[in-house]
């Protein structure tokens, strides 16, 4: 794949899939650059027509290629990757492929009712019926996690042993947990810590807090 590469993403402070992508590629060592498209402004409207059809963020252009898909590009990338893609271990491999997979489909009370916004301190008090639905989906996080770090013997810190796509794709979550006050349990901590001291992990909150865009919790954009 060519090195001439450009990931188009949304606002760093509020578009979790772009934060994906964006870490997935950098734990790839990837070469791109990215380019910043606001969410829910004309510019947005007026821009991401011409780039995916499917109008959504991150979508990643390279050698005449569009990648529309915030897995999908992770894949692609994947397939060169000296390192940072998948555990080498086939049992882990899968195990990460299956938990990103469910955090690319699923978790839809969780995302409805914690919006990522990286700047912000919240908290919410939703109805009993959809609070129920939330706590299952924190709790699966919770033990997507455990499953991984008992797998990889909690080596290095990371998810599974070593820095991977898995990493990138649940980096959204914690910054949802620390936004909204979820507590995150001693077990987890180590990853958690790594994790926000990553470099990678440190720029990108850096340039969310420096964004002025304010985008309402309720209509936090178009990602993928």
């Amino acid at each position: 794949m060519s090195d001439s590469a450009t990931l188009y993403i949304g606002n760093r402070n509020y578009s979790s899939w772009s934060m994906r992508a964006w870490l997935a590629l950098r734990f790839m060592e990837y070469p791109f650059s990215s380019v910043r498209i606001p969410l829910d402004t004309p510019e947005f409207d007026a821009r991401i027509g011409d780039i995916s059809a499917a109008r959504r963020v991150p979508v990643l252009v390279v050698g005449g290629q569009t990648i529309w898909d915030s897995l999908a590009i992770c894949e692609t990338v994947a397939e060169s990757a000296r390192t940072g893609a998948w555990p080498a271990d086939p049992a882990l491999r899968a195990h990460a492929r299956s938990a990103v997979a469910e955090m690319h489909s699923g978790f839809a009370s969780l995302r409805a009712a914690m919006p990522m916004n990286i700047r912000a301190q919240r908290k919410i008090a939703p109805e009993p019926d959809i609070a129920s639905a939330i706590e299952s989906d924190i709790d699966r996080v919770f033990a997507l996690w455990s499953e991984a770090l008992a797998l990889c013997g909690d080596d290095n810190g990371w998810l599974y042993g070593e820095k991977s796509i898995a990493d990138a794709f649940f980096a959204p979550i914690v910054f949802r947990f620390l936004t909204y006050g979820v507590d995150i349990s001693r077990r987890h901590q180590p990853w958690v810590h790594q994790l926000l001291s990553n470099p990678d992990v440190k720029s990108w909150v850096d340039e969310a807090r420096l964004e002025t865009e304010v985008v309402d919790a309720d209509e936090a954009g178009i990602e993928a």
